[in-house]
């Protein structure tokens, strides 16, 4: 492999986990939210529990949603696939960057799929970028492309949601007698529900990351085949739920007390409805957004619950995030593209 190969790749991958970093600012941070909320488990002892069974979901979680990633463009021989990667890991970034630093709950996934779309379209033309509009209009129902991207990106929170409000129907109504100590069992249920729901964003966000640096590793003839090796497992479970431990926290506040005041029953119908939507769009091999779910969830136990306490206009700034995050790490890529391949034909 050419020594300038070698630097591009190590740049790319580099970007990558830089990403990951990022991603788990935004979503790691969402996992553990209502746990801590509720008074479950300290924050140490939640970003511990999270930071483990997200990286065995990360290691044992399968490839699927990487597969999916992998496929949403097709590049000429020119530009390099290396460079275009670059330039969309580096408009996701900086805006994970921008809207961890304001609080706001975006989607880390909404900010990869923006970053590879602008950097695709200005780098090598609309046409490379694989939308799947054949497989919604035409004979085949199979949804693939940026279409299947932005249908679960559109639907899982409305899942989440719609679980969430029908789960705390019905366990408020199990338990309309219960003694207050029910508190203590709901609080212990929580740990094997926040288990499960580390393992399940560990297993589809990570296969994010995955999947772009295994483009990468092919790309620079590393790999033959698409075939994600296990020390990138590794380094992307790593990296990711680190990022919880470096500054999370604004959006842990906003997820945990800002939508509504949570309780045991309303951290643990949340954690089951956002750990079954993920996992079956993680089956189906679909990348969605952790946070998008987890607050689609925490609105629907409290719309469920007294839905005039529910804080609504954070379900409004997410709606804003999911229009806005898109084209504008789009943008940010693209205008990103030639001072990165500037800099990278420098090397």
């Amino acid at each position: 492999m050419p020594p300038d190969i070698i630097i591009l790749l190590i740049i790319v991958v580099t970007a990558a986990l830089v990403f990951a970093l990022t991603n788990g600012l935004h979503d790691a941070s969402s996992v553990v939210a209502t746990f801590i909320a509720c008074g479950a488990a300290t924050p140490l002892q939640a970003v511990g529990l999270a930071s483990i069974f997200g990286l065995i979901g990360a290691l044992l979680g399968g490839s699927a949603v990487a597969d999916t990633v992998a496929k949403i463009v097709n590049l000429s021989a020119e530009p390099p696939l290396l460079n275009v990667l670059f330039a969309a890991l580096l408009g996701a970034v900086m805006w994970n960057i921008i809207t961890w630093y304001l609080g706001l709950p975006s989607s880390s996934t909404h900010a990869l799929v923006g970053g590879i779309i602008g950097a695709v379209w200005v780098s090598d033309g609309f046409e490379h970028i694989l939308w799947g509009w054949e497989e919604l209009f035409g004979v085949r129902h199979e949804l693939a492309g940026i279409v299947k991207v932005f249908a679960a990106l559109l639907i899982s929170p409305t899942l989440g949601f719609a679980f969430a409000f029908l789960l705390q129907k019905i366990l408020s109504f199990a338990l309309r007698n219960a003694k207050f100590t029910v508190n203590k069992w709901l609080k212990g249920l929580q740990w094997i529900m926040a288990a499960v729901l580390a393992y399940s964003h560990g297993a589809n966000d990570t296969q994010k990351i995955m999947g772009l640096i295994t483009l990468a590793l092919m790309a620079g003839g590393y790999l033959h085949q698409q075939v994600t090796p296990e020390w990138v497992r590794l380094s992307g479970g790593i990296v990711m739920f680190a990022g919880t431990l470096f500054g999370g926290w604004s959006i842990m506040k906003t997820l945990g007390s800002g939508i509504f005041d949570i309780r045991p029953i309303h951290s643990l119908n949340s954690q089951v409805s956002s750990g079954a939507a993920i996992m079956f769009a993680t089956v189906l091999g679909v990348p969605v957004s952790t946070t998008h779910i987890v607050a689609g969830s925490v609105i629907g136990v409290g719309a469920a619950d007294e839905y005039r306490m529910v804080n609504w206009s954070v379900g409004q700034e997410m709606i804003v995030a999911w229009l806005v995050t898109i084209p504008s790490s789009a943008a940010v890529a693209a205008m990103a593209y030639y001072p990165a391949k500037w800099l990278i034909d420098l090397l």
